[in-house]
């Protein structure tokens, strides 16, 4: 017979604070609590919630962090529409759980990336391009620093993004590009010229995007793209094994 005295771990049960919270957040991202609405009382959740007082609002704490609940000039309790960074937090790590593979990663970069490009040539205002054009130069700053690096790379794409002014793509592509950081710092780490032609692309693809010039402009990106795809096979990883896991659990902490 097989042991299975240690097959389950124990468990560890959210405190009833995270709960209140929980249930309230539930609520307003499934649109049953729309932002401005009026949450309730202190009062008025202990007794729903059959809880104390410091319970709930250490659960309140917790939302107003987070962005979904915000207070009045009367200390009146509403509903906030949720930060954009929390929710595409939380789908990061469930990606991270679901261990995805970098060849998953890659394809997904080519689409969205690819697609967001292709809005800024449309879009992008000079303010946008100025946002990039500032992005570049740090990049060029801390080239030696693979980190940082990495970190100015992550908001480059984010502000590209931003410039397709579209609030799907913008959200579709946060979960993934959280992803992209600890791979992007790996790269730069291992392969030499990987910084100097990341930058190299960025300023290629501002240039195509202040010329309107789509065609170069998704040459580029699509480059950039696909260098990260050849930089990663060149620091011995494997396309379709999962990423390595706690190296981006650290960049979602």
């Amino acid at each position: 017979m097989s042991d299975t005295s240690n097959r389950f771990e124990r468990l560890n049960v959210a405190p009833a604070y995270q709960l209140v919270a929980d249930a309230i957040e539930r609520e307003i991202v499934n649109g049953r609590i729309r932002p401005g609405e009026r949450i309730g009382t202190e009062s008025e959740l202990v007794q729903q919630f059959g809880v104390n007082r410091s319970t709930v609002r250490e659960g309140i704490r917790v939302l107003e962090q987070g962005g979904l609940i915000g207070r009045d000039s009367s200390r009146r309790l509403f509903a906030c529409a949720p930060h954009h960074n929390r929710l595409s937090s939380r789908l990061s790590r469930a990606l991270v759980l679901q261990e995805v593979t970098f060849r998953e990663l890659y394809e997904t970069a080519m689409v969205l990336e690819l697609a967001a490009v292709d809005q800024a040539v449309d879009r992008g205002t000079e303010d946008d391009f100025a946002a990039i054009e500032d992005n570049i130069a740090k990049s060029e700053r801390v080239q030696t620093d693979p980190a940082k690096l990495a970190e100015i790379d992550s908001l480059f794409h984010a502000l590209i993004a931003k410039a397709s002014h579209n609030r799907v793509l913008l959200l579709a592509r946060e979960p993934a590009g959280l992803l992209f950081f600890p791979t992007t710092e790996l790269i730069v780490d291992k392969v030499p010229e990987g910084a100097p032609r990341m930058i190299d692309a960025h300023r290629k693809v501002l240039n195509a995007l202040r010329q309107r010039d789509r065609k170069t402009a998704l040459l580029w990106m699509r480059r950039h793209v696909d260098d990260w795809r050849k930089g990663f096979e060149r620091t011995g990883k494997e396309l379709d094994q999962a990423v390595d896991i706690g190296y981006m659990r650290a960049a979602l902490r």
